[in-house]
């Protein structure tokens, strides 16, 4: 049994990562901005709130984490937003926000977790990352920025673990039908070759959770069959 951290387990791929991990026996503790949002009954459950947005608070959480939980040896970072518009649209605040939120916040708490992660026998970080780290877009110079970052961040950090317990792997998936476009002008096409599922994001976590001690799986690129995008009116 794994103990493992989920960032964004409140909704979409997260809590679908969480879910998936409970029903394979591991040991999950949920993080997201409101806890109370997923309060799941299972006696393998926990919750707790954090703000990847504020980040003074992250290093003290890390540390009653660790505390708290001194089996953790396993963080997925499925916490993130999506807000897309041409650059000149967006407010210095916007930006700031964003990159934070999908980017500097995971290296956060990364940072404050790894010297612990180091001293497991094996541990794992799995990071959701995006199609978007893999070509730009029109309107999406911020996304795209935060996963491209988030993909070298993860690509460099892979290369400094080598020698050490620890597995870094990145999920890069493309558009997944969740709440993720609720707020935004777009969404993937309804049908089901058009759109990929929450679940298939857990699937790829619980196959990189489930290789041995001395395969390292890098990255994973995920794509449905048939990418439709539907613009709403």
């Amino acid at each position: 049994m794994r103990t493992v951290l989920v960032s964004g387990a409140s909704s979409g791929i997260g809590r679908a990562i969480a879910i998936r991990l409970l029903k394979e026996g591991h040991r999950v503790i949920g993080i997201s901005r409101d806890s109370q949002r997923f309060s799941h009954t299972h006696p393998n459950f926990s919750s707790l709130s954090m703000d990847f947005a504020k980040l003074k608070d992250i290093p003290p959480i890390a540390k009653q984490l660790q505390h708290d939980f001194p089996m953790l040896d396993t963080v997925v970072f499925a916490a993130g937003f999506g807000q897309f518009s041409h650059l000149e649209q967006f407010s210095y605040q916007q930006i700031e926000t964003l990159l934070t939120v999908n980017f500097t916040g995971q290296v956060f708490l990364t940072r404050a977790l790894l010297a612990k992660l180091k001293q497991k026998s094996l541990s794992n970080l799995i990071y959701i990352g995006s199609e978007a780290a893999l070509k730009g877009s029109r309107q999406g110079s911020i996304y795209c920025a935060s996963k491209f970052a988030l993909r070298g961040f993860t690509q460099a950090l892979r290369d400094e673990c080598g020698k050490s317990s620890v597995r870094v792997s990145l999920i890069n998936p493309g558009m997944v039908n969740t709440d993720f476009f609720t707020d935004l002008a777009f969404a993937p096409g309804k049908q089901t070759s058009q759109a990929l599922q929450a679940d298939d994001i857990a699937d790829a976590v619980a196959y990189i959770l489930q290789a041995g001690a001395f395969c390292a799986i890098d990255e994973i690129n995920i794509s449905p069959p048939n990418k439709v995008i539907e613009f709403k009116k």
